[in-house]
């Protein structure tokens, strides 16, 4: 039976982090924390021990030492194998090297649109300007200031990447909202009329369950 293909982000940042020496979840959830990788990777430790043990089943990882300080609960010190080591390098490098299909949230609310009327969809659009105005502000700001703390910016690429994104977004957004605004977007009318010809629905009347014959 062939390994199972890691899909889940959080398994490639264990992988990663062994692959810098051998750690316990505990080492790795603070490391990944100090290095704000939880803006790019869902972490939590339930998921996190899930991970490490579909990464034992698959021989990806091994435990290298037991060990407990003090009073504190007893720990697993977890190390890379070979296979592990091959597995992060071609993981990795094809999540680099292929675009794939992502189902962002904001794009699914896009594709069903019209169920709001434009008149609804003008403010609602224009909160989320003022929202990302102030999430790319935030996001500048700290990455502005992880530089002057020295940290390198090879460890701050993810970073970059999603303030890029953000400023797409944050254009793509002003426009559509321009175009509503000046009543220029295709098929506003249709749009609009549409709605008007959608009454409210009464709620559907209740079927009495039928009576058992005696």
């Amino acid at each position: 039976m062939g390994r199972r293909k890691l899909t889940n982000p959080l398994a490639l940042a264990v992988l990663a982090l062994l692959y810098e020496r051998p750690m316990h979840p505990y080492e790795m959830a603070a490391t990944l924390r100090a290095r704000h990788k939880e803006e790019s990777i869902k972490l939590n430790y339930g998921s996190l021990y899930t991970v490490i043990r579909l990464l034992l089943r698959e021989g990806y990882i091994v435990p290298q030492a037991t060990g407990r300080i003090g009073w504190r609960p007893e720990r697993t010190v977890y190390a890379l194998t070979e296979t592990g080591r091959v597995a992060l390098h071609e993981w990795l490098s094809a999540l680099i090297r292929t675009p794939v299909k992502e189902y962002p949230q904001f794009e699914a609310a896009l594709s069903l649109l019209p169920v709001l009327p434009p008149e609804a969809v003008l403010p609602l659009l224009e909160e989320r300007l003022a929202r990302l105005d102030a999430e790319i502000a935030r996001q500048r700001a700290a990455h502005e200031r992880a530089l002057a703390q020295g940290v390198e910016r090879l460890l701050l690429i993810e970073g970059e990447y999603h303030l890029a994104l953000l400023a797409a977004e944050r254009q793509w957004v002003a426009g559509f909202l321009t175009e509503l605004r000046a009543g220029q977007f295709p098929f506003l009318t249709q749009w609009r009329a549409w709605h008007a010809t959608r009454a409210v629905p009464s709620p559907p009347t209740p079927i009495a369950p039928a009576r058992e014959e005696e």
